[in-house]
């Protein structure tokens, strides 16, 4: 049974989501306050963490920071600030989706079922075909999941990886914000392109040589992005 963290200050959200969750046959464990969720998300093995922003002790943005320091454990930021700004910097500190409250529990269960199933897909997948992409300088190991430039190990969250992987797989296509957030979230993007947006950024400041002039990952001005070879 897949186990998940919430944490979440406000007992009766946190108690919302879990009944949820374990309806939908989850295993559920919450933490009411930021220092308590750290020491649990860092400790325990979980399968996914739903990470409340606003916190007493320890907020969510230095929650993720050192959970991605140390893990790759799929991580919804959820906050009731609607601020682009704090959007942005909750993906770039690698929190895999970000949910503004007021939400329906229904959804946040759909978007947990999506990280998930995904994940895991692109694992069996990947161990299956055993495969490592090469295109000048860049290698990614699919199976092992790890990205090399210039023979430079690089470290990606996992949706930085299955972004990179995803356009390098598929080369001088051009595929829209839209499509890629459905691709690699499994969910229509509900005009949401920040995410990938902040992504790209974040996977060419480990790859490109010079961000201002990207020789990988391109930006088709209108349309969206393209991965060149």
């Amino acid at each position: 049974m897949s186990k998940i963290l919430i944490v979440e200050d406000e007992a009766a959200i946190a108690d919302l989501e879990k009944d949820y969750l374990e309806l939908s046959g989850f295993e559920v464990e919450v933490a009411n306050d930021g220092k308590t969720g750290l020491e649990k998300a860092l400790s325990v093995d979980y399968d996914l963490v739903i990470l409340d922003l606003m916190l007493p002790g320890v907020d969510g943005f230095e929650i993720c920071r050192q959970v991605r320091a140390e893990k790759n454990t799929p991580i919804i930021m959820v906050s009731a600030k609607k601020d682009d700004i704090d959007k942005i910097r909750g993906l770039g500190l690698g929190a895999d989706d970000y949910m503004t409250k007021p939400f329906s529990p229904s959804e946040l269960v759909a978007r947990v079922k999506a990280h998930m199933a995904r994940y895991e897909r692109l694992i069996g997948s990947v161990v299956e075909e055993n495969k490592v992409i090469e295109i000048r300088g860049i290698k990614i190991d699919t199976t092992a999941r790890r990205v090399w430039v210039n023979g430079e190990e690089k470290t990606f969250t996992t949706k930085e990886f299955d972004l990179l992987t995803f356009l390098a797989s598929h080369p001088n296509h051009v595929y829209t914000k839209d499509e890629l957030f459905s691709e690699i979230w499994d969910m229509e993007s509900i005009g949401d392109i920040a995410t990938v947006t902040v992504h790209i950024k974040k996977i060419r400041e480990k790859i490109e040589f010079d961000t201002s002039k990207p020789q990988y990952i391109e930006t088709i001005w209108g349309v969206g992005y393209r991965f060149k070879v």
